[in-house]
């Protein structure tokens, strides 16, 4: 063997009871649970747990993983594998003019790119740059792909307000059946961001076909966590339900005043779509803010264009009128229907380093944000306080539910779920609260995530799968990063490996490069 982890409290992703055990690594892939004679490399894991690597559903390292060889903010919680391509808009599949636009529209999320080689184009060329990172020894976690909707849709027909013809309708097909089959797990939407919302039920429902037909789940970013919330979760139901489409609900919750206290009003209607045979999973955080760029809270037409349109549109005073009032007063369809508060807003981050004194401040109304995104050309990151720690908890206890950190690592002062989602779900909703169970907790963080993505050798300590693996202390586990200290490790959390190597080891990241592009095996529709 090549390592024997000895006397762990095995935590195994099923949700069933935890033993103790010895378990035995070889060639990247667990050849023994239970007792292993003595003998060979061995790790004393008294007191420690042991435990799947983690899956964050919800991650946005499109572009981190590419330039940051030791991606610790992942690591160190002990993740081993992130679902990227997520809210509809990513960086493949592109042209040279959908490249361009995305990379304007989203740098708030992952930052201009300038540090990076754009040189594929297609979903298969962006997994291969992940396989051969970092001088061809790969990246620091596994990672998989969703098509992303809203990049299809500027790709086939730009950032128009517009149904789709059906030629459009038939590229846009294509090109998620071409991303499907080049090892995408799925796809996703962004239906509060431009373009990806401009898609009616109809539209999105016939790419929901491609899908199913792949074997793929869809993962909405629906299209309010507001006003609308209700409504927009049961949309996505219907349209998946008639698409014969898996689906997975993208950070899950219910947002603003209005829906304070009706998480059970989801869970009700979610567990009716069960019951009556649907596929759905979802995800969530551990955390009340929520986290997204400025001009996402902007309305949809204003996105008409892509980025330089909304640049102009908000030089004109009589246009930021009108932007301003459906702010304030009618409630922007991107701030999810409900009349923006500008005290929930909080600068995360900038892409300009001389706005700077902006991070960590709270924006004093309509005219400040307007100059911000111009000052700062979109780049702007924002937290969102608008979320309720009581519909958090009930989520998260919810049987399909999984983890998504939804972390996004740009800026001076990002959300503190980047660097601590598994710890906080482990030390705070576990060991602090008993929302769940440890064992409840490794299934809905492990288990029922790499069912969801039907990867048959992964989620479970289990023989025979592959040794993605976390040893953790649970007496100790937390996260380390604050509102104040947001890139702080956490701790208890000594030893993570993948495919056998240690990518943490006490407590440090190694220079171990273990990750690679996990892709869905080949499909034929």
């Amino acid at each position: 063997m090549d390592l024997v982890i000895r006397g762990a409290r095995v935590v195994d992703g099923t949700g069933g009871p935890s033993y103790t055990a010895d378990v035995a690594v070889h060639e990247g892939r667990i050849a023994a649970v239970g007792r292993v004679p003595r003998g060979g490399r061995s790790l004393d894991a008294h007191g420690l747990v042991l435990a799947p690597g983690f899956v964050d559903m919800h991650a946005h390292s499109d572009l981190a993983l590419l330039r940051d060889p030791d991606h610790g903010a992942k690591a160190a919680q002990g993740v081993t594998l992130e679902v990227l391509g997520q809210d509809g808009i990513s960086y493949a599949p592109v042209d040279d003019r959908t490249l361009g636009e995305v990379r304007a529209a989203i740098a708030g999320w992952n930052g201009p790119g300038d540090d990076v080689d754009f040189r594929w184009r297609t979903v298969g060329g962006y997994l291969d740059a992940l396989d051969t990172a970092h001088g061809g020894r790969g990246i620091a976690v596994n990672a998989a792909y969703l098509v992303p909707q809203g990049t299809v849709r500027a790709y086939a027909l730009g950032w128009e307000d517009r149904p789709a013809t059906p030629a459009e309708l038939d590229r846009m097909r294509t090109l998620v059946a071409d991303g499907l089959a080049q090892g995408a797990v799925g796809m996703s939407s962004g239906l509060t961001y431009t373009p990806g919302m401009y898609a009616s039920g109809a539209e999105l429902t016939e790419l929901c076909r491609v899908v199913a037909r792949y074997g793929g789940y869809y993962c909405p970013h629906h299209r309010s966590y507001g006003r609308g919330a209700l409504a927009a979760y049961a949309e996505m139901v219907e349209l998946t339900r008639e698409a014969g489409c898996a689906l997975h609900l993208a950070h899950a919750t219910m947002n603003f005043g209005e829906n304070a206290g009706r998480a059970p009003e989801l869970l009700a209607l979610l567990d009716a779509a069960l019951a009556d045979g649907c596929d759905i999973t979802l995800d969530s955080y551990p955390y009340t803010p929520g986290c997204t760029t400025l001009v996402a809270l902007l309305p949809s037409r204003a996105g008409e264009g892509g980025p330089e349109a909304v640049l102009a549109r908000l030089r004109d005073d009589a246009e930021a009128e009108r932007i301003r009032r459906e702010l304030e007063v009618e409630g922007s369809d991107g701030c999810h229907g409900v009349p923006v508060d500008w005290s929930t807003i909080e600068i995360a981050g900038v892409g300009d380093p001389a706005l700077s004194p902006y991070v960590g401040t709270r924006l004093t109304g309509w005219e400040a944000a307007r100059r911000l995104l111009l000052e700062d050309r979109l780049r702007t990151g924002i937290l969102q306080h608008v979320g309720h720690e009581e519909n958090v908890r009930a989520i998260m206890r919810h049987p399909v539910h999984t983890g998504g950190s939804d972390g996004i690592l740009q800026g001076a002062k990002p959300h503190p779920r980047a660097y601590g989602t598994f710890p906080h779900y482990l030390g705070h909703y576990v060991r602090e609260l008993g929302v769940l169970t440890l064992e409840e907790c490794v299934a809905h963080l492990a288990g029922r995530p790499a069912a969801r993505l039907r990867l048959p050798d992964r989620g479970l300590v289990r023989e025979g799968y592959r040794a993605d693996l976390v040893l953790f202390d649970p007496d100790t586990v937390a996260a380390g990063s604050t509102y104040e200290r947001p890139r702080a490790l956490p701790t208890g959390i000594p030893y993570v490996l993948i495919d056998g190597r240690f990518v943490m080891r006490d407590g440090r990241r190694t220079d171990v490069l273990a990750g690679r592009s996990v892709r869905r095996g080949p499909a034929h529709p």
